[in-house]
């Protein structure tokens, strides 16, 4: 009877609750896809809900950031995209997000059921009905937008930048950037966090560290209609998958599906074989973007649109500049952002997708605006173009906007759904996907040539990567066979892919996929490379500064010279213990695995033996002399050499530095592994032994030279020494490579008893090295290599999303 009792009372509530009209009279309402009604007097956003448990999505994005590379909080960076209803139940009306990863594809309305409880979903809100009218609800949705709905609180706290929460008395909705439309209701806040103990990005980012303001935006979007058709992922093909599970496959077929992202781009007439789209994808540039790299951004933008016409399109990709009444974040826009940060950082390309079907939605490109001033910066490097003057040289901007031209196109490739290609740079730059390197060489004249630095245009692997997820196939066409074909015809021509997961980490050991690189093959650029940094470093001087420039900043313009060639002994490292594969399907024909040539690799081990030698590590005295300690103002930073030797530069360890960068690839756990196992199986393979044994025999066992470079050898010994013995107690090595490597202490051992130097120099070097393997060999779990300076930044700075690969083994780095 009680209970009775309540749920009359409970109904006539409802009876009597205010309508929506009376409600929001003194609002000012928005109308649009959900009508939105701001209410001035209390600083409130309120809600009119209508269609309940009506599917649409929802995205969060970050409009306004905080300038930190480490952090990672972009202005224009996306957040999560997810599929959200509203559900009611009584007073409350609850946002529910449904679980799509794990699905049942069938017409049994039973069976798609049994899936659907199987799994959690997640409810992301729960609102209150203040007032109701015709099957619709207003509810209070200020709180809902003022959350922390980007995860800012946790990522501070993740990254050590602090405990900091919203402040709700510190924020607000943000109503300029307030906006709805038939089909999408855009919401911006204006959110600030405070908290304790900032860190030391936050510090440098922020005015006051304590209080930091950005602003967050909320997007409701109608989901597409039924008319995109998905299509499915193949590993050869160069795209990003979507997967799921289907608990309704047959049981001959696997319950994991994935699709490929792409936009939805239909031709107009599929039986013609040129054909505009019955829908072009446009891109936006930021209007913030300054002259002439606006100009360069939306010249290389077009460049895809090569692609688009090799697979049967007519003006399909498109660039414009974002009308001015136009919301970056407004996901009808495919957007070019222009970031700012107080460190050059990561550009990265994201998109909005479909989660039922993978379809993109909205491309997002974020373009770090200080990458441009590192190529500039090597040019300075290389070239030494200030003999009289301060004036940049033209070709060194046009070299800055040649990079931001292949960058912009990289980014573009991602948010239409491809993913790296890393092994395109060593067929004539057959994809804009690879990360180039520039290309330098030297003339027969011995003198540095900058020609064609970076490619022009889209290549050929796009085209085919295109032509797989774009192309839209005449009626009657055996959808399946076709894009067979599409993959066979770049095997037959040579290009084929291989994306981070075989490039990025240190023991990876595919021979030509690689970061940062260029060439062919990656030993005869290892050479390249040496030839050319050696030139740039005998020309070194004051002509790499401007005219009235402090000479202390010769220092930052060397960084990137001395370790030029840094990434490419990642390339030459791979192949030692390499081996060649391909992401090959059974009965396409390629190839799938094969050792590499012996000699081959044994000149690769040449090539990266040759970078831990004195020649290639000492600068020149007159250099070191016009290099003082940093001028008033011009403190060091993470971009500058780390020393031993307090203010003063420090010629000894920037050579350590770079030795250890060597070092930490040629004595890597899982390379000495695979050196093992291969001699096993074929005995022309080069084992672990022999390549210890040359390594050992031709830099600690050879005679130091005098002066600098003799200094600069025996404290790279240490460095190679501390690598040999990491490696015996290295837990990610086999028994077998820890078991070689320890034979290899024992034998160097003896050999520098026998061994004792002629100068006093030399038997008090050999007799501390035999002192660290006593050490070594009396207590093995005590033992901690020398902290090597760390190497400055050479890939951009911070985080780069999405494509981070750990390397969690020791590598002598503090």
């Amino acid at each position: 009877m009680v209970k009775k009792y309540i749920l009359f009372l409970i109904l006539i509530g409802f009876g009597f609750a205010e309508s929506i009209a009376d409600k929001t009279k003194s609002m000012d309402k928005m109308d649009g896809y959900l009508n939105l009604y701001w209410e001035n007097e209390t600083g409130k956003l309120w809600l009119e809900i209508s269609d309940f448990n009506q599917e649409f999505l929802y995205v969060n994005s970050l409009m306004a950031g905080m300038g930190s590379n480490d952090v990672g909080l972009d202005r224009g960076q996306l957040g999560n995209g997810r599929i959200v209803y509203f559900h009611r139940v009584g007073p409350k009306v609850l946002m529910i997000q449904p679980n799509y990863y794990y699905r049942a594809v069938t017409d049994d309305p039973r069976e798609k059921k049994s899936v659907e409880d199987g799994f959690a979903k997640s409810t992301l809100w729960g609102f209150t009905v203040e007032a109701e009218e015709d099957n619709r609800v207003l509810v209070d949705a200020t709180d809902f937008f003022l959350n922390d709905a980007h995860g800012i609180v946790s990522r501070l706290k993740n990254q050590k930048m602090g405990n900091y929460k919203v402040d709700k008395s510190r924020s607000a909705i943000h109503l300029p950037a307030t906006m709805n439309f038939p089909n999408n209701t855009e919401v911006e806040a204006l959110m600030t966090y405070t908290g304790s103990n900032p860190g030391k990005y936050v510090r440098q980012t922020t005015p006051t560290p304590i209080a930091i303001t950005m602003r967050l935006h909320h997007s409701f979007v109608e989901l597409p209609d039924d008319n995109y058709t998905p299509r499915n992922h193949d590993p050869r093909a160069g795209y990003y998958p979507m997967s799921f599970q289907d608990y309704a496959a047959p049981l001959d077929e696997s319950i994991y599906k994935r699709v490929i992202t792409r936009h939805r781009l239909y031709k107009k007439n599929p039986n013609a074989r040129t054909s505009e789209a019955v829908e072009p994808i446009i891109y936006y540039i930021d209007p913030g973007v300054p002259e002439p790299v606006k100009s360069a951004m939306l010249e290389s933008g077009g460049w895809w649109n090569q692609a688009f016409e090799a697979a049967g399109y007519k003006n399909a990709f498109q660039m414009k500049v974002l009308p001015k009444d136009a919301h970056p974040m407004d996901v009808r826009y495919n957007m070019i952002h222009w970031v700012h940060r107080a460190t050059r950082g990561w550009s990265y390309g994201s998109s909005v997708d479909d989660p039922r079907t993978g379809e993109i939605l909205k491309g997002n490109v974020s373009l770090g605006s200080l990458r441009l001033r590192q190529d500039y910066l090597i040019a300075t490097g290389l070239l030494a173009p200030y003999d009289n003057g301060t004036a940049v040289p033209d070709y060194m901007r046009e070299l800055a906007l040649a990079r931001v031209r292949q960058l912009v196109a990289h980014e573009i490739g991602h948010t239409i759904g491809l993913a790296h290609n890393y092994i395109a740079s060593t067929v004539d730059r057959a994809s804009v996907m690879d990360y180039p390197h520039p290309k330098v060489t030297v003339n027969k004249k011995g003198e540095i040539e900058w020609q064609d630095a970076y490619g022009v245009g889209i290549g050929e692997w796009d085209k085919i990567s295109v032509a797989y997820g774009y192309q839209d196939f005449p009626k009657g066409t055996n959808q399946k066979e076709a894009l067979e074909e599409i993959i066979q015809d770049g095997i037959r021509r040579g290009y084929t892919f291989i994306t981070d997961q075989d490039a990025r980490p240190l023991g990876s050991a595919h021979p030509t996929a690689h970061l940062w690189d260029n060439g062919k093959d990656p030993v005869s650029e290892l050479q390249n490379l040496m030839a050319v940094r050696k030139v740039a470093l005998d020309n070194f001087g004051e002509n790499n500064i401007r005219m009235g420039q402090p000479y202390s900043d010769i220092e930052d313009v060397l960084v990137p010279i001395y370790f030029l060639h840094r990434f490419q002994i990642e390339g030459a490292a791979k192949v030692v213990g390499g081996l060649n594969f391909t992401y090959a399907l059974r009965g396409d024909g390629q190839m799938v695995t094969e050792f590499l040539d012996p000699k081959f690799q044994m000149e690769a081990l040449d090539g990266l033996i040759g970078t831990l030698q004195p020649d290639a590590l000492t600068l020149r005295e007159e250099l070191l002399q016009l290099i003082p300690p940093r001028a008033s103002g011009r403190g060091r930073t993470r971009e500058s050499f780390n020393s031993r030797t307090s203010v003063t530069f420090d010629g000894v360890s920037l050579a350590e530095t770079a030795a250890n960068l060597t070092c930490r690839m040629i004595f890597h756990p899982a390379r000495a592994t695979r050196l093992v196992e291969y001699n096993a199986r074929n005995t022309k393979q080069p084992g672990l032994e022999k390549v210890l044994n040359k390594i050992i025999k031709e830099t600690i066992l050879q005679s130091a030279p005098a002066g600098l470079g003799g200094e600069i050898k025996r404290n790279v010994d240490f460095t190679i020494l501390d690598h040999l013995m990491s490696l015996t107690i290295n837990k990610n090595a086999s028994p077998a490579a820890q078991s070689i490597a320890m034979a290899q202490v024992n034998s160097l051992s003896h050999k520098l008893f026998r061994n004792r130097g002629k100068s006093s120099r030399d038997k008090a070097h050999f007799s501390m090295l035999q002192h660290r393997i006593k050490t070594f060999l009396d207590e093995p779990e005590k033992f901690e290599p020398i902290k090597v300076p760390k190497a400055p930044p050479g890939s951009p700075i911070g985080t780069e999303f999405g494509c981070t690969f750990e390397n969690p083994f020791n590598n002598n780095s503090k």
